[in-house]
């Protein structure tokens, strides 16, 4: 932004400690995938490193030991440095013939220790290029393969506590992680949530260019929980532009902003100043109504609140002859109250906001729209 040059590279958790260094200066849009956390590069190569001059000083050690069994054309003896360059020569290269071993021990000890160590040399030195290589086509391939699968899944904008907190809520419900894309321009904060299973992006999410690689463009849902209310409402422009379809969630601190927010495209808008103010006042009007309150907004445990179609047994009935509490009724874009009486009898294609007894199995996705 401004006069900063943007630089975009795919960028997979655990693999390069260096390239995390430098990625706080980068704000746009890398990727970065879960995987199983790699040794640090420079841990790598300081010890393949140590593991090639061990291989070096036990191939001197052992031609030092022999060293009347070997050849120098220059002074016909061989001494220390006359080892060291023997071993050098011959574990690099194929030698120069100005040593070279004359006597049968010394040559059954090139045969038998010596070439081995030259090959072990060889696969230390060359395996390290290899691996690199490798490891960089196999984590372009599960970037492109990422890329290809991703459908209906959930852009989560944000990874702070509002942000973690409707993951919990979400997974709780039975979301998979590999279903949920985190964007934060925080490379700490994308860290973490690799650690935790999820897919990152590195940059600012007022851009289009870091949303698109998000794939916001085939989500299914989007949680806006930035830390401005002004970020909250051009993250939602941007994110309502590339895709008109999806269920938009933002959260705002002052509920004066949250009419900007719908009229930005937000589906629905959570003043958490206000939220968090109204559990406030009625905990201390009735503190049993306030942790009630905390248990239906908290998944998976106690009573949870639930959004589930009409089964075609509930069809015709009304809402207090259906097996779960139910408390509204969505009828196409009404919000229907258990009392009202147009809510009764249940028609097949409404919706219902029951309240039931958390399960303690696995949790199951209820249909969504």
């Amino acid at each position: 932004m401004g006069g900063h040059r943007e630089v975009f590279h795919v960028k997979l958790p655990g693999q390069d400690a260096m390239a995390r260094g430098a990625e706080e200066h980068l704000v746009g849009g890398q990727i970065r995938l879960p995987n199983p956390i790699l040794q640090r590069p420079l841990r790598q190569v300081g010890a393949r490193l140590l593991m090639a001059l061990c291989v070096l000083l036990m191939t001197v050690l052992i031609v030092y030991i022999d060293r009347g069994g070997y050849h120098d054309n220059a002074d016909e003896t061989v001494d220390m440095l006359d080892a060291v360059y023997y071993a050098t020569v011959t574990l690099s290269t194929t030698g120069y013939g100005d040593i070279v071993p004359h006597s049968d021990s010394a040559r059954l000890v090139n045969v038998l220790l010596v070439t081995p160590l030259r090959v072990l040399f060889l696969i230390i030195l060359v395996g390290t290029t290899l691996e690199v290589l490798t490891q960089r086509t196999r984590e372009e391939w599960r970037l492109n393969r990422w890329r290809s699968t991703l459908r209906d899944h959930t852009v989560i904008i944000g990874f702070g506590t509002k942000g973690r907190s409707a993951i919990q809520t979400l997974c709780a419900t039975g979301l998979k992680k590999e279903q949920i894309v985190i964007v934060d321009p925080s490379s700490k904060v994308v860290e973490t949530a690799n650690a935790d299973g999820f897919t990152g992006v590195i940059g600012d999410a007022t851009r289009s260019d870091v949303l698109l690689r998000a794939e916001v463009q085939r989500a299914r849902q989007i949680v806006i929980a930035t830390q401005r209310d002004d970020t909250a409402v051009l993250v939602t422009l941007t994110a309502r532009q590339l895709n008109r379809g999806a269920k938009i969630v933002a959260a705002v601190r002052e509920e004066e902003n949250a009419p900007l927010l719908r009229q930005s495209g937000a589906d629905a808008v959570i003043t958490s100043a206000s939220a968090a103010g109204r559990l406030l006042g009625l905990s201390v009007l009735s503190p049993s109504a306030g942790t009630v309150m905390e248990d239906l907004i908290q998944q998976g445990s106690g009573l949870d609140l639930v959004e589930r179609p009409v089964i075609k047994a509930e069809v015709g009935k009304s809402v207090r002859e259906t097996d779960d509490l139910v408390i509204s009724v969505l009828r196409g874009h009404r919000l229907l109250g258990y009392d009202d009486p147009a809510a009764s009898p249940l028609q097949l294609t409404d919706r219902l906001i029951t309240i039931v007894r958390a399960r303690s199995g696995p949790p199951s996705r209820t249909p969504q729209e």
